[in-house]
């Protein structure tokens, strides 16, 4: 066995991972690291009084179930994908991206709910805190349904099928991320009231 031989064989091969999941998941961490920093800032100014508690709008309950619906939307198309259905692939992104949509009216709705009872983002650092937290949640929310119209666009020119599921995996995994932060959020703000 010469030299050069024993160099090839011993070369470990390198993992690997796509470009796109990755930066999708450098994205996910960043998130976590934002909302982790605002729910500890949250939970600090709480301890220090002068905090307003009141009721959370019933609509805010709906809406996390109309999130959690997209959610499951997303994760069928996923596997439309990989059996190559491509017109339950096209309606379930669809359908994901219309629960989502109602999902940011439904919250605008819970915020104007919440000025018609007194609670503003100016004034009392728990509205404050409310209207910050979910507007930020939203804003992600934003940028996942445009993640979703270029899923959608790329599920109509058939370039999501079974032998190319990087984009689908990218967008599904982004989009259960985003329900699950709000679920946390959600979750977070009615304990912490």
């Amino acid at each position: 066995m010469t030299a050069e031989n024993n160099i090839t064989e011993n070369v470990k091969p390198v993992l690997s991972i796509n470009k796109w999941k990755f930066i999708t998941w450098l994205f996910i961490i960043t998130i976590v690291m934002l909302f982790a920093s605002q729910t500890s800032a949250y939970l600090v100014r709480r301890a220090e009084g002068n905090w307003t508690e009141f009721e959370m709008p019933s609509i805010f309950y709906w809406s996390t179930l109309v999130l959690i619906i997209s959610s499951g939307l997303m994760f069928l198309a996923q596997r439309a994908a990989k059996s190559d259905d491509f017109g339950k692939l096209k309606t379930y992104i669809a359908g994901a991206f219309a629960f989502g949509t109602a999902f940011l009216v439904m919250q605008y709705i819970g915020w104007t709910q919440l000025q018609e009872t007194g609670i503003y983002l100016k004034g009392n650092p728990s509205g404050s805190f409310l209207y910050i937290l979910t507007g930020l949640h939203a804003f992600h929310l934003i940028s996942g349904l445009v993640v979703l119209i270029f899923a959608l666009v790329a599920a109509f020119r058939t370039k999501i099928h079974s032998k190319n599921l990087i984009q689908i995996e990218v967008c599904s995994t982004y989009w259960h991320f985003l329900d699950i932060l709000w679920v946390y959020l959600f979750v977070f703000l009615l304990y912490f009231r």
